[in-house]
């Protein structure tokens, strides 16, 4: 290296927001690859899956946290804990305000809490500008921005993105890697997230669990992953991998929506989770999708720590 080049920066940034505000869309756009499920229905990311943007100058590797809500169960105290621990200990915090909804009491909620972790570096993000007119994103930067000074919470940047059209996108890479700090690569090249594999899959088969049910499911959904192998038998150019997975819901009535008729919801969500994971581990695989029911898993300490939580 020259004397002259800029110093290499490292350092992690947490998207957050209130449910379905478009910071798993973001993640995956800016990494290039899809390393966190993005669903139409809110609240699915569970686990801390991070996303890691390589370049020459920077890495900056993003935490996607479960949206900040207020608490109904057990769980969702367990992920509002985990929210505030991981702000407190990345170098960035980017909120996320999608641009075709109006600031609410949830945003306020979030940036107020925010609030109380000092030390960490805040900015906005105008997400979803693509379903937005000019004007409505005039207003909402307007907005962000009122916000900010009747919290208290003092915005490094507010930047209007749009994930899904591709605008800004490398913009918000270059201005969030100007906030970090000066550091070497803390992951190797090539990795595109620490979450490990059998973590990915749970969380792909629990998105293509998600899509077409009916708005009851969602929360009662968990995914464990059982075994995963390749097969044994099969030729280095004909690999296999073999995953044994189950699907827990919490009633009976709720497993038979996920089979459906005949198993056919179960088929449909068996292959649409096939092909996601096909494309993240580039092998082809066999999947053996079983439902389960864990009665009232969300609210029993002993069933949620089974399940991962």
């Amino acid at each position: 290296m020259t004397q002259t080049s800029t110093p290499h920066r490292s350092g992690f940034v947490s998207f957050v927001g209130r449910p379905n505000a478009g910071k798993s869309t973001l993640t995956n756009a800016l990494v290039g690859s899809k390393v966190v499920i993005t669903s139409s229905k809110p609240q699915t990311t569970r686990t801390v899956v991070r996303g890691i943007v390589h370049r020459d100058d920077a890495q900056l590797i993003l935490v996607d946290t479960p949206g900040l809500h207020r608490p109904r169960t057990l769980l969702g105290e367990r992920l509002n804990d985990l929210v505030k621990t991981t702000w407190a200990e990345v170098d960035v915090v980017a909120v996320c305000f999608p641009a075709n909804e109006k600031i609410g009491p949830g945003d306020r909620f979030i940036v107020k809490e925010l609030g109380k972790v000092r030390r960490t570096i805040k900015v906005a993000i105008a997400t979803k500008t693509d379903l937005a007119t000019p004007e409505q994103i005039g207003q909402h930067l307007l907005d962000i921005q009122t916000l900010g000074a009747e919290t208290g919470t003092e915005w490094a940047e507010i930047v209007p993105v749009s994930a899904v059209a591709g605008s800004q996108v490398d913009l918000l890479a270059d201005l969030l890697v100007g906030l970090l700090p000066e550091g070497p690569q803390l992951y190797p090249d090539g990795d595109l997230t620490d979450a490990p594999e059998e973590v990915l899959v749970a969380e792909l088969i629990r998105e293509a669990a998600l899509e077409g049910v009916r708005d009851e499911l969602p929360h009662s959904i968990a995914v464990t992953v059982e075994e995963m192998g390749l097969r044994e038998d099969r030729s280095e150019d004909r690999p296999l991998l073999d995953i044994h997975a189950n699907l827990y819901v919490e009633r009976d009535s709720q497993k038979g929506i996920m089979i459906g008729h005949k198993g056919a919801r179960l088929r449909e969500v068996g292959k649409a989770a096939r092909l996601q994971i096909e494309a993240l581990l580039g092998t082809p695989v066999y999947l053996d999708l079983h439902v389960k029911i864990a009665k009232d898993w969300q609210r029993d300490p002993r069933q949620l720590r089974k399940l991962g939580f």
